[in-house]
């Protein structure tokens, strides 16, 4: 059902970030979005006005699509798409021409120009946004398909689904479930750099705090592999187990204790022996901002790594809607933001049709050419009936367009349980009385790679040892960055108790007597052989 989508939300955001970008002058007749806000048009039933123009009018709409090459097939699903809604809701002398960008965008661009088409909708890809923004007149609107919002404005709009959405509101969801402190790991790309500043921004509004950004090489296994091993602390958390094993050890064999004593330090160290790291991680979440195949690997490394689910949840994108990940027992739990489920009526006349399911873009080129219809039947402004902040509930949820270029779209929040079928936890909002938003996607700045915040782990807060012995057995934190591990320092002078009333004699020649021997069988041989 959704074969396109994630190509399109992937393939989209990627060339959305590449090339010198321009921003545009201003927000596009933004005085038409101060009216009051109520229901959303219904795409459904054909979004023209009650009230429109003569029928008899003639109007001319122009659309952008790459209907040969590589990303033909894209381009032919969006087009059916359109005939459908033509077919339900065309009114009057309407002329829809098609041209190709797939060739050479720009001579598209220019033809479509040439028809003089009251409303253009496409194109696809942000290169062509950009372009067509640069050539058309400003008063003239477009409807593209583009996820980049440094290529729209200046009367271009998109109805792609932007980045910021979905992850400002996985953000607030973490709020909402109670986590401090989060991580985020997103891909090594201009586009994944932008996701997680925004996923920054989003810490600082609704409260969770990044603890570290790690950014990965795409597809790479072993990067994968080493980044998740760098966020869950692994070699720290392994030292500092090694350590405490190693003190307890040191003491068992060195040192004069009491029966009770020796028998709390054996019940330590055999615990210890049963796994192989320790200390609790500086977060309890994890937002992963990249691909279904990615973020499955990091989550099986980091779950192996000793990210348990209990301690820390994960949390997801749009990205992850409509792909397996709900099937992934390692995933179990995660939650991730996604489009609310297709029309159905729209989705059975598409079938119908077409004798295949729709994907998102489909749903998508649906609603474009139906706003684009009731834009130019309407006897509105096109700006006011475009930028009518009620939205409008198309095929894919509610929707409304921004003066900017960019748009805001309802989501709700889903998690996974193992099934393959993940679970509603929050359904979409129905309509834009209440903001549902609070970030621009123009106005966030790349961020950066940012080391683990942590304050170590120390072996003897893991362990309990006389309290005679705590100066003696010291031990440094462990950090990210800390793999060392410490053997203790060469004895300058040998302490002996004689009896609890007696003075402590301290003397570097003094040769204690011979200890009886101590049972070392519950002690790890390997850590005795050390």
């Amino acid at each position: 059902m959704n074969r396109f989508f994630t190509l399109f939300i992937s393939l989209l955001i990627l060339s959305g970030c590449a090339g010198t970008k321009s921003t545009p002058s201003h927000d596009w007749n933004a005085e038409y979005t101060n009216v009051p806000t109520g229901t959303p048009i219904q795409m459904q039933y054909g979004s023209y006005y009650s009230t429109y123009d003569s029928a008899d009018s003639r109007h001319n709409i122009a659309v952008l699509l790459p209907m040969s090459g590589a990303n033909a097939a894209a381009g032919r699903e969006i087009r059916n798409a359109m005939e459908l809604a033509l077919l339900q809701h065309s009114l009057g002398q309407l002329n829809v021409d098609f041209f190709d960008t797939a060739t050479d965008a720009g001579a598209a661009i220019d033809n479509a120009l040439a028809t003089t088409p009251d409303i253009i909708v496409g194109p696809l890809f942000s290169s062509n946004a950009q372009m067509l923004r640069t050539k058309k007149p400003e008063y003239m609107p477009a409807i593209s398909f583009t996820s980049d919002a440094t290529a729209v404005g200046d009367g271009v709009m998109t109805m792609a689904l932007m980045p910021t959405n979905s992850i400002e509101l996985i953000v607030r969801e973490m709020f909402y479930d109670g986590i401090q402190n989060f991580i985020i790991m997103a891909p090594n790309t201009d586009s994944g750099k932008i996701m997680a500043g925004t996923a920054k921004r989003a810490s600082e509004i609704y409260g969770p705090n990044v603890s570290g950004i790690f950014y990965y090489n795409e597809h790479a296994a072993d990067d994968l592999k080493n980044t998740a091993d760098m966020a869950s602390m692994n070699a720290a958390r392994t030292a500092a187990h090694k350590r405490a094993k190693t003190i307890l050890s040191d003491i068992l064999t060195n040192e004069e204790l009491s029966s009770v004593e020796k028998s709390n330090l054996y019940y330590q160290l055999d615990k210890l022996s049963k796994n192989d790291m320790i200390g609790t991680l500086p977060y309890s979440g994890v937002l992963f901002l990249g691909s279904a195949d990615d973020t499955k690997t990091l989550g099986s490394f980091l779950r192996y790594y000793g990210a348990d689910s209990k301690s820390v949840k994960f949390y997801g994108t749009a990205i992850l809607d409509g792909t397996d990940i709900a099937a992934d027992y390692t995933m179990m739990g995660t939650k991730y933001a996604a489009l609310p489920e297709q029309n159905q009526t729209f989705v059975n006349l598409y079938q119908q049709t077409y004798n295949a399911t729709p994907s998102r873009l489909a749903s998508f080129g649906y609603d474009a050419i139906t706003i684009a219809m009731g834009t130019v039947y309407s006897n509105k402004n096109p700006a006011a009936y475009l930028l009518d902040p009620s939205g409008y509930a198309g095929m894919s949820g509610i929707i409304r367009l921004k003066p900017n270029g960019d748009n805001e779209r309802a989501l709700r929040i889903l998690q996974t349980n193992g099934s393959g079928t993940p679970v509603i936890v929050k359904f979409a909002p129905e309509n834009f009385i209440s903001p549902i938003y609070n970030i621009e996607q123009r106005q966030i700045s790349p961020a950066d790679e940012m080391s683990l915040q942590t304050s170590g782990i120390n072996p003897n807060d893991y362990i309990k040892i006389p309290e005679r012995f705590r100066r003696k057995y010291k031990s440094e934190n462990y950090g990210t960055n800390m793999t060392r591990i410490d053997t203790p320092k060469a004895q300058t002078a040998i302490t002996v108790i004689k009896t609890p009333q007696s003075e402590a004699i301290i003397d570097s020649e003094y040769q204690p007597v011979k200890l009886e021997p101590i049972n070392k069988t519950l002690i790890d041989a390997i850590e005795i052989n050390e």
